[in-house]
């Protein structure tokens, strides 16, 4: 599946998100994030394994609507979903293999 970055203020609605089929990781962050900066390898490499899952990275900030609608205090937020429903959360990950893990929960079909 393909990786969309949205430009602040396109970014795709609440509504569009959870009618999304299948697994889908939202990655909430920003370009001056020094941990958003610091994460990026690590969920590249994690993403990398799983090209069946669409990564929808979204540049959030202060009042942005889909950030706000999932609660995203800090970043990078990771959401991982299925369906159109939250699975996981994920806040400033350390480790590839936590992310790769949270991403092989929405891949499996009985992650219900």
């Amino acid at each position: 599946m393909a990786s969309t970055d949205s430009e602040p203020g396109n970014e795709p609605g609440r509504a569009e998100v959870d009618a999304r089929a299948g697994p889908v990781l939202l990655e909430f962050g920003s370009a001056r994030c020094g941990h958003c900066r610091a994460a990026q390898p690590l969920i590249e490499a994690a993403v990398a394994a799983h090209p069946g899952i669409e990564r929808i990275r979204v540049e959030d900030g202060p009042g942005r609507p889909l950030g706000r609608s999932f609660r995203v205090k800090l970043w990078p937020t990771l959401i991982f979903m299925r369906d159109g429903r939250e699975i996981e959360r994920l806040v400033r990950p350390q480790r590839t293999e936590v992310i790769a893990a949270a991403l092989e929960r929405i891949e499996a079909p009985d992650s219900r």
